[in-house]
């Protein structure tokens, strides 16, 4: 795959980039492993300064990188510009939390004194270089939620992007280096996804995370399994979305819109399926079905545009092929179902879909098993609170999940029974610094963001004296 940023609202090309060679891969990698032995050993407050002043200096490019990412791969420029502050925000609060979510832990007294020690503690200690393979999807916050807690923990970063958004890549490493991280604290990798493999098998790179699809989860975690390196996946997902009796279906139907639709339904957290108990599967069908006929699709630029083109060509045709056979399945697409007309303004030849709404969808379709990335929304009928259980769980994934109830009972019972690495209530799922985030099943496995995410890049030492060193 070429890497070039190719402007998905009409096709065009607008800048190429070499893919870096074999002897450049080798210094970046030795950069990052002779950077590692001296940014361990800094302090917190040394890093904290640092990151402040990334989030500082990207506060104020603001407006230039969202333009880019919209440009790259599609996204709303609204939608950029809050990404943008987003990751500013996480880095803050790591560059504040970063030294008490690594603070030494220290059993109970009676536990030492039971191991035979006269002290005994836990330190976390980073790994070294850690090696990140990115998606397009969020090309700011995929990276940030991932290098701010590992370069506070004292790791180093080496960044294999997407190859359709390398402007942003490129960005990234530029900005690290701009607020002072020394060289090889943070880098960007321009190569194909052919290169992932031996530089995971470098004996200098200690780790991997990858989102991504669930393909390229499968081969890196094989990779890093017969390398015995530790790894953290976030892949797909088909989040449920359930609305039950009790719930305010107005507000339900309203957010279920967003929920479906951010970044141009490309978020492997959106909402993708609704099920919806009969008692009010009429009234929210109604509502959802004009909330998202209403949306304004077309240049991510403008500031009035809902939804923008799919980031890539094959992956608008991947969704037509599911919409399709779906249809042809006997399922109705109450709004949407194919390629928006009379957009214009030289748009023609980009790769827009105009927000679906599937109903009567059942599992002999391929749009019931496999993940939906772009604006289609999938909706069902059901009759009780365990058929929607059910339906929610009747997938490989589990990364998130949202219901809407007032019945403290029936949120109880979905916090038990729904297979996902979250449970979101009478709101949409959104990934916050200060809360764990990450899936179960086929979605991946380990944690980003907060104390868990900090820790997946740190050797736990325990550390037992039998008597204490003059």
């Amino acid at each position: 795959m070429p890497i070039a940023t190719v402007n998905p609202a009409n096709g065009e090309t607008l800048r190429t980039f070499d893919a870096l060679e074999d002897d450049e891969i080798e210094k970046r990698i030795a950069a990052a492993d002779a950077a590692f032995r001296d940014h361990r050993t800094t302090t917190f407050a040394e890093r904290a300064r640092l990151l402040d002043r990334a989030a500082g200096l990207l506060d104020e490019d603001r407006e230039d990188i969202a333009r880019t990412m919209t440009l790259e791969m599609g996204k709303p420029i609204t939608a950029a510009r809050a990404e943008a502050a987003k990751c500013a925000k996480a880095m803050r609060w790591y560059a504040a939390h970063a030294e008490e979510l690594l603070a030494d832990e220290h059993p109970a007294a009676a536990d030492v004194e039971d191991s035979g020690a006269v002290r005994a503690y836990v330190r976390y200690r980073p790994l070294g270089p850690v090696l990140a393979v990115m998606p397009w999807n969020f090309p700011l916050w995929q990276v940030v939620r991932f290098a701010a807690p590992a370069l506070m923990a004292g790791n180093t970063c080496l960044l294999k992007h997407a190859s359709n958004v390398p402007q942003t890549a490129l960005y990234l490493g530029d900005l690290f280096h701009r607020a002072g991280f020394p060289a090889g604290c943070f880098q960007t990798l321009l190569v194909g996804s052919k290169a992932v493999e031996g530089i995971l098998r470098d004996r200098r790179v200690a780790a991997a995370t990858l989102t991504g699809s669930e393909p390229a989860g499968r081969s890196v975690a094989a990779i890093a399994g017969d390398e015995v390196k530790h790894t953290v996946l976030e892949l797909g997902g088909s989040d449920p979305y359930l609305v039950l009796p009790s719930a305010d279906v107005a507000k339900a139907a309203r957010t279920a819109v967003t929920a479906r639709v951010q970044n141009n339904g490309q978020s492997c957290i959106a909402a993708k399926r609704f099920i919806v108990h009969t008692e009010v599967y009429e009234e929210f069908a109604e509502r959802f079905t004009v909330g998202m006929r209403e949306l304004t699709v077309g240049d991510p630029l403008e500031e009035t545009t809902d939804v923008g083109p799919i980031a890539m060509e094959q992956g608008r045709a991947d969704l037509e092929e599911l919409v399709d056979d779906a249809v042809n399945r006997g399922a109705e697409a109450l709004c949407g179902g194919k390629r928006p007309e009379g957009l214009g303004g030289g748009l023609e030849n980009g790769w827009f879909y105009a927000p679906t709404v599937l109903a009567g969808v059942t599992p002999g379709m391929r749009v019931h098993r496999e993940e939906t990335f772009g604006p289609v929304a999938t909706l069902y009928r059901v009759d009780s609170l365990d058929e929607a259980v059910d339906v929610a769980n009747d997938t490989s994934f589990g990364l998130s999940s949202n219901v809407w109830t007032r019945d403290a009972g029936e949120a109880e019972r979905c916090v038990r029974d729904l297979q996902a690495g979250g449970v979101f209530f009478n709101g949409m799922t959104a990934s916050h610094p200060a809360l764990p985030f990450g899936g179960v099943k086929r979605s991946g496995y380990g944690r980003e963001l907060a104390g868990h995410g900090i820790r997946e890049f740190c050797n736990a030492t325990t550390v037992w004296y039998g008597s204490e060193p003059r």
